[in-house]
């Protein structure tokens, strides 16, 4: 895939950051788009729509949280949106993914990883977005239904409210129902890049997706840890996690 046609928004207060970021991503065909804070990243964002958001946690007034609530709320709902920030701690990087973001990428980082992000995140979007007539129409299974028609998922009736990463990351396992999945191979599929050995981005996000459908997340039904292994997607009764 080549990046001519797609459109990457900017956002970070460090303009040699900003700089960095956009000469390898012009290198690599993608139009690249800048903001230094928040207002603007929203009012570019909305405008534009792009096919994914670089976006800083640290703004100063709007921080990359709020810019964020408010890109998730609007037009740009299902646009990847990849964090940068200078903590690592694992606290920092749950509440980002929490609040809404794809991905975690803390500074100082590889230009080239960061790219090789950027791609596979847009690579998988448009994937998606090409073969979702082509998949199965409907995934059904006591209580619960994936529709791939509306990208939906219905819980005993009632609608779950799923991020476009943890949608696919309920596809992926549901798709193949108790097989288990190990950790770099289910980044792998998601993500579509390897995880470099930092698989946090994984657990968060599996931890979001049981808060938001298990009705005790301590005791998976749907999502279950296999100790040593990884995840699989089990239909059956809930067991301990």
């Amino acid at each position: 895939m080549t990046g001519s046609s797609a459109d990457v928004l900017v956002v970070d207060d460090e303009l040699d950051i900003t700089e960095l970021i956009t000469l390898y991503l012009q290198r690599e065909g993608y139009t690249v788009h800048t903001a230094d804070n928040g207002e603007d990243a929203l009012r570019i964002a909305e405008t534009l729509i792009p096919d994914l958001i670089v976006l800083d946690m640290n703004l100063g007034k709007m921080d990359g949280i709020e810019v964020c609530r408010s890109l998730r709320s609007g037009a740009c709902a299902d646009v990847p949106i990849v964090f940068l920030s200078c903590k690592s701690e694992d606290r920092d990087i749950i509440r980002g993914l929490s609040e809404g973001g794809d991905d975690y990428i803390t500074k100082p980082f590889s230009p080239g990883q960061l790219v090789a992000r950027i791609q596979a995140h847009i690579r998988r979007r448009r994937t998606r977005e090409r073969n979702g007539e082509d998949a199965a129409a409907v995934l059904s299974f006591p209580g619960l239904e994936i529709d791939f028609r509306t990208l939906e998922v219905r819980l005993n009736g009632d609608k779950v409210a799923l991020s476009a990463k943890e949608f696919e990351l309920l596809s992926v396992l549901a798709r193949q129902p108790n097989r288990v999945f190990p950790l770099e191979e289910l980044y792998r599929r998601v993500w579509q890049s390897d995880s470099m050995g930092d698989t946090r981005t994984l657990m968060v996000h599996v931890s979001n997706l049981r808060k938001k459908m298990e009705s005790d997340p301590a005791r998976p039904r749907w999502v279950q840890t296999v100790r040593g292994f990884g995840y699989r997607f089990s239909p059956g009764t809930p067991g301990d996690d």
